[in-house]
């Protein structure tokens, strides 16, 4: 079962001139990207995501601001991970439950390996227990 993981993007530049970071399917990314959108304005009090995917795997990147994501994984295992640096990216399986939280200033990327489809949204807690947690 695949499990959340950081993925360090190239930092090409220096501060006189600025940077770039790239990401490449089969390189940096670990899937070919079939979607990608992003997140703005978010009032910190909101917590977004609270939700586990049957298929769908992606990367969260912010790309300005801070993002604290949550995973928790069937067995339970829970990790915290801080998003503050845009050429650093978080892995997120489809068999990881995950919250985003956000400073107002956050602007998060992500790339998805699907296309949106809301019936690989699993919704509600108990039943990603029940659908994940069976698959160990």
């Amino acid at each position: 079962m695949k499990t959340p993981y950081l993925i360090t993007f190239p930092k090409l530049g220096d501060p006189a001139i600025g940077y770039i970071s790239v990401g490449e399917a089969g390189k940096t990314l670990p899937f070919p990207v079939a979607r990608t959108f992003w997140t703005y304005f978010t009032p910190e009090s909101i917590v977004r995501g609270r939700h586990a995917h049957h298929v769908t795997e992606q990367i969260l990147i912010a790309v300005a601001g801070r993002i604290i994501v949550t995973t928790e994984m069937p067995d339970g295992e829970i990790q915290n991970f801080v998003l503050d640096s845009p050429h650093v990216g978080l892995f997120v399986p489809a068999n990881a439950w995950h919250t985003m939280q956000y400073s107002h200033t956050a602007v998060q990327l992500v790339f998805a390996s699907t296309p949106y489809d809301e019936q690989d949204y699993i919704r509600k807690h108990e039943d990603f227990l029940r659908i994940w947690g069976g698959a160990q």
